[in-house]
């Protein structure tokens, strides 16, 4: 069932962006030739509006073919039987489809039928075709065509959008408060309290609990003074945070977060304090030092006021009703530097304004996280083998959904939808870097036109943005044999 609702989550996000493409091209009097979801042999199909509709065998990328893409030379002599390889496709999953259709006959891609005129129905000519015919692409001009490139990736994230009205609806948003600060940590003694609403760091405008997080992971911490805008009681207030250089320890284990429970230990680390001072899984933590244990509140409130160093740390527990004791020494982990604050991830509900407000909010998060993964990648920040392709991202999917589908089918929707708007507001990004191949690639040469006051030379543009997309193909399968190896 999981492969399936990745499938599904794919193949509508593919539909969006293809038919962003499509829509663009007919309101602008450009025939489409062919419109596939999935590439590889073809293996249904039918036939509308002059267009033949396909699904291809394998579920990654699709296609929207229009009239002139091909480009032919004044003396080629190509046969009317020869498909056109050319595309606009989905993401980095995009398929030229090049090797599965120079093959395929022109009655098995598009209408044989001349008696209906474009747009509501549009004959493929039989004849060698032309840039210069009146519904081929490049018979339109440079910001009809911009226009049908930039829709796919446009239509992505009006997606993202549609589907974050339906979440944030549903769920709320993670509005970005302090819900603590820690005793003596720079946050307090710089002024910051609990329930203070951070507005901006730096120069960075936060609207999200998840943005200061995102914020953070890219521009790390150092002893460089941070400036926080925060909202207190209405009223907006700038603070000046120094962040404090610390060592991390660790005692290594996990323990159940119930509120009102008792402060059971889940799991402990191989080769970490715990473990070696004789603690086992089961075990019920009742005293860290001179604090009493009574629930797993308490041991967070516990971690959260008190900063874990190199001392050793006396710990009470049971073990099958017997109370027990064990000195623990904490294990160096690394050095850093902390504000000593906690910020919110809950997430509440909003008016109806503010949710339509939120959900453009949330598709500019996911497109600001898709530039700075691609921003650590060429930074050498983020390296190549923490890269997914296709096949990673559906076993995510596939793992969210059977966590999810435990906790009922609401939430499972509901995560199901939550991750098709990250992965809509990725593609549509992918999709407009000015890679030859991608929708971001043509989009340059268009560009580059407006520029020169005059086209590319489309044969040296076709050679172009196939050695683009082919490149793209052997990225694919690259990542591919990487996901499945690993």
């Amino acid at each position: 069932m999981k492969i399936i609702v990745a499938i599904l989550i794919f193949g509508a996000i593919v539909i969006i962006h293809e038919f962003g493409h499509f829509i663009l091209a007919r309101a602008n009097g450009i025939f489409v030739e062919d419109f596939s979801i999935g590439m590889g042999p073809r293996l249904c199909g039918f036939h509308a509006f002059g267009t033949q509709f396909s699904i291809r065998l394998f579920p990654i990328g699709g296609a929207c073919m229009m009239l002139g893409e091909e480009v032919l030379s004044e003396d080629d002599d190509t046969d009317d039987d020869v498909d056109s390889n050319a595309g606009y496709g989905a993401g980095v999953f995009e398929s030229a489809n090049a090797d599965n259709r120079a093959n395929q006959s022109v009655n098995n891609s598009v209408s044989t039928d001349k008696s209906a005129d474009f747009p509501m129905s549009h004959a493929l000519p039989t004849k060698k075709r032309k840039e210069t015919s009146e519904h081929s692409f490049y018979s339109k001009t440079v910001w009809q065509r911009i226009a049908v490139l930039f829709a796919g990736p446009a239509f992505n994230f009006i997606l993202a959008f549609f589907l974050s009205l339906i979440v944030i609806g549903a769920v709320g948003i993670d509005v970005p408060k302090i819900v603590s600060v820690a005793e003596s940590g720079p946050a307090k003694d710089a002024g910051l309290l609990a329930g203070d609403e951070i507005v901006k760091i730096n120069h960075c405008r936060v609207a999200l609990g998840r943005e200061v997080e995102s914020y953070f992971n890219y521009h790390g911490f150092s002893a460089e003074p941070i400036s926080f805008t925060i909202k207190r009681n209405g009223k907006k207030q700038t603070v000046v945070v120094t962040p404090k250089a610390y060592d991390k320890y660790l005692l290594g284990f996990t323990y159940s977060a119930a509120e009102n429970q008792e402060a059971k230990i889940l799991e402990l680390s191989k080769g970490y304090p715990m473990e070696a001072a004789g603690l086992s899984a089961g075990d019920i933590l009742t005293g860290l030092g001179d604090t009493q244990i009574h629930t797993s509140s308490d041991l967070k409130e516990y971690f959260r006021k008190n900063q874990i160093t190199k001392e050793p740390i006396k710990i009470t527990y049971t073990r099958a009703g017997e109370e027990r004791e064990a000195l623990v020494y904490p294990k160096f982990s690394h050095s850093g530097y902390t504000l000593g604050l906690e910020y919110n991830t809950a997430r509440e509900k909003k008016d109806a304004f503010s949710t339509i407000s939120y959900s453009a909010r949330e598709v500019h998060f996911w497109i600001l996280e898709t530039g700075r993964s691609l921003a650590k990648l060429v930074t050498g920040r983020l390296k190549a083998n923490e890269i997914g392709s296709v096949v990673a991202v559906m076993d995510v999917v596939g793992q969210t959904y059977e966590e999810s589908i435990k906790y009922g089918v609401l939430d499972t929707i509901l995560n199901m939808l939550y991750i098709t708007i990250l992965l809509s507001a990725n593609i549509g990004v992918m999709n407009l870097l000015p890679i030859p191949g991608l929708d971001g690639g043509k989009l340059l040469f268009c560009f580059l036109e407006v520029l020169r006051g005059k086209p590319i030379d489309r044969e040296k543009e076709g050679i172009v943005n196939f050695i683009g997309m082919a490149l793209l193909m052997l990225l694919m399968v690259f990542l591919i044999f990487n996901d499945l190896r690993n």
